[in-house]
């Protein structure tokens, strides 16, 4: 009984500690890709291919805002958009 209780207690803080090393991730995740970091993360196969495909445009969409000085362009999203996807692959 105490090891079950010792196991999810290591595995909550463990969750916690990866929850907020990661904020940029997380809210990147739920704001531009409309979906969890969790769901991202757990992704395989030809789905993480396309998720991965998805990112790669929103950072190149970024990247030519940024190149072209555009109002709109925000450095804190895409440093984020590019750790999300540094954080997949």
């Amino acid at each position: 009984m105490q090891d079950r209780l010792k196991q999810e207690r290591d595995r909550f803080i463990r969750e916690k500690r990866d929850r907020d090393r990661n904020p940029r991730q997380y809210a990147m995740a739920l704001s531009l890709l409309k979906i969890s970091f969790n769901h991202a993360a757990g992704t395989e196969g030809i789905n993480r291919t396309k998720l991965l495909r998805r990112i790669d445009r929103l950072v190149e969409r970024e990247r030519l805002r940024g190149f072209n000085r555009h109002w709109s362009y925000d450095l804190n999203r895409h440093i984020a958009l590019k750790q999300l996807r540094d954080c997949l692959s």
